[in-house]
């Protein structure tokens, strides 16, 4: 429809009372020699909003399903900490700096941020970006939390890189895609707004 306004614009440019009407389904491009009507804009409008809600659902339900096996990984974690202390490797680790119950409470934290990342990716309403935004500053204190004592080891152990840099990397992958999709349901909405425009010259 974009393309079809340009050569139309074009057309009035070049002058010539044979060059003043719409351009037709004749160009090399399209099928016939019928112009695009009313309701085929419609039509054509409706079809992009439909697979672009298609596509942003698959999207966000993909990346939220990837964040509820993290989550669910994490409260495994913080039920055998609790029943099973410093069994897990990754725990084992800071068995000689912090006490039990502040590696359950940080991988708490871990998993409401994940719970805040998804309900934010699966959110309609306008402010759901927020939710996300709460998931990067949550991760941003684990990463700060755990590199500080990682940091501290007389090794620095790159096996459990993933603690401080899990949940943050989770929320700034979330933050990405509800970025594309945004911008691209802003297209959609772009050129609906083209399609009446057009319809009122």
């Amino acid at each position: 429809m974009i393309k079809l306004t340009r050569r139309w614009i074009k057309s009035r440019r070049d002058g010539g009372d044979d060059k003043l009407s719409l351009p037709t389904r004749d160009d090399p491009s399209l099928d016939d020699s019928r112009p695009i009507d009313t309701k085929e804009q419609e039509n054509m409008v409706l079809y992009f909003e439909r697979k672009q809600a298609e596509q942003s659902f698959l999207w966000r339900s993909v990346f939220a399903a990837f964040l509820c096996c993290f989550a669910t990984f994490l409260v495994f974690s913080i039920l055998y900490q609790a029943l099973y202390p410093w069994e897990l490797r990754y725990h084992a680790y800071f068995m000689d700096e912090i006490d039990s119950w502040v590696v359950i409470s940080a991988d708490s934290v871990a998993v409401f941020a994940c719970l805040m990342a998804i309900f934010g990716l699966l959110q309609s309403s306008e402010s759901h970006r927020q939710w996300i935004w709460y998931s990067c500053y949550c991760g941003i204190l684990l990463a700060v939390f755990w590199l500080y004592y990682m940091l501290r080891m007389p090794k620095f152990r790159w096996d459990i890189v993933w603690l401080p840099f899990g949940p943050l990397s989770a929320a700034g992958i979330c933050l990405y895609v509800d970025h594309l999709l945004t911008e691209s349901s802003k297209e959609v909405r772009k050129l609906r707004n083209y399609m009446y425009a057009y319809k009122t010259t």
